[in-house]
């Protein structure tokens, strides 16, 4: 009986400390007006003939806050990295010099970082939502189980106790994120 308990309970903090990883990864896509080389990690090039991420075909970094060099490890792919940056639909205009391949980060708009800062919380409302939904299957969970009614009435206020952390570390995440798109 107590393994099964142990089984709900850990694998409901792991659900939801998923929920977080996932919050995070979806917010580092969201640009706060900065630079960054991840920016162009969801990139994919056709590397002869098999789609590659971008990071393992060339050097990427940031010589200034509003600029993205890419410098390809074979000349021949530039075009290649400049067909995969416009398919990746990021909003960015490459350059080639023949060398490597800039990207011009253009600064944000007042309009665009409330259109940002709205992504920002409807991803915080879904992890939320998935928190709340790992509550529930847990609680189900242990409906389930043949024990006295105090241990529920305690795991569920664990499992109670758990969920308001986990929100709590979302809104900590989104804070931090609109923070950081609205800063000009």
């Amino acid at each position: 009986m107590e393994d099964e308990i142990d089984f709900i309970i850990d694998g409901t903090r792991e659900a939801m400390g998923n929920a977080i990883k996932h919050l995070e990864k979806q917010l580092i896509n969201i640009r706060a007006g900065k630079a960054s080389p991840s920016m162009v990690g969801s990139v994919m090039v056709d590397y002869y003939g098999s789609p590659t991420p971008l990071s393992q075909v060339a050097n990427i970094s940031t010589p200034d806050g509003m600029t993205i060099s890419i410098q390809p490890w074979e000349k021949n792919l530039i075009p290649e990295i400049e067909r995969g940056i416009h398919l990746a639909n990021l909003g960015f205009n490459p350059m080639n010099n023949g060398e490597s391949v800039i990207i011009n980060v253009p600064p944000l708009t007042e309009e665009r970082r409330k259109d940002l800062a709205k992504q920002a919380k409807a991803a915080a409302e879904e992890a939320k939502i998935g928190v709340r939904n790992d509550r529930k299957n847990a609680n189900n969970d242990l409906k389930g189980l043949d024990i006295s009614e105090d241990l529920k009435k305690n795991l569920e206020s664990d499992i109670q106790e758990m969920t308001d952390n986990h929100i709590k570390q979302i809104d900590e995440i989104y804070a931090k994120k609109e923070k950081e798109i609205m800063t000009v």
